[in-house]
């Protein structure tokens, strides 16, 4: 099955694959690896803002993940690269939220989860998921990632 299959499967629609908001390229491959840059989490066009253990609840924060998340899912479709993932090889996952904030990890399984049920077990993966003080323009979440490819 296709990503693309299981996507509508799953009944799940891309977003628009965001432009980078600086002097960055939203994927590089190399080595074969894509390198996904740190994705922030737009629904509807609207950009989730706000700080874990002030404004912004866990439940929210997952869905910000998961936002990200798809924008990965996204940016690796604009690149061509859907049907060639081999595996998803670790997302960093970046939690803007106050300093006794300390649920980082169940915030990062927004995005973990969305990857495991779009690329199943392929979609397993190590991560990292750290508090912050901020995000660029005041995102929840900023999730980025490795990917292993198949040969083209």
């Amino acid at each position: 099955m296709t990503i693309a299959a299981k996507l509508a499967e799953l009944g799940i629609t891309l977003p628009k694959a965001a432009a980078p908001v600086a002097s960055y390229v939203p994927v590089v491959v190399h080595g074969g690896f894509a390198h996904v840059s740190g994705q922030l989490p737009f629904v509807d066009g609207a950009l989730m803002t706000g700080r874990l253990g002030d404004d912004v609840s866990v439940s929210e924060g997952q869905a910000a993940a998961r936002a990200c998340a798809l924008m990965i899912i996204a940016q690796l479709g604009a690149a061509g690269l859907l049907d060639r993932v081999e595996r998803v090889v670790k997302l960093g996952a970046f939690i803007n939220c106050t300093g006794d904030f300390t649920d980082q990890p169940e915030v990062a399984n927004g995005a973990s989860d969305l990857m495991e049920q779009v690329f199943g077990d392929a979609g397993k993966h190590a991560r990292a998921a750290v508090g912050v003080p901020a995000l660029p323009r005041g995102a929840a979440v900023e999730v980025d990632a490795v990917i292993a490819l198949k040969d083209a």
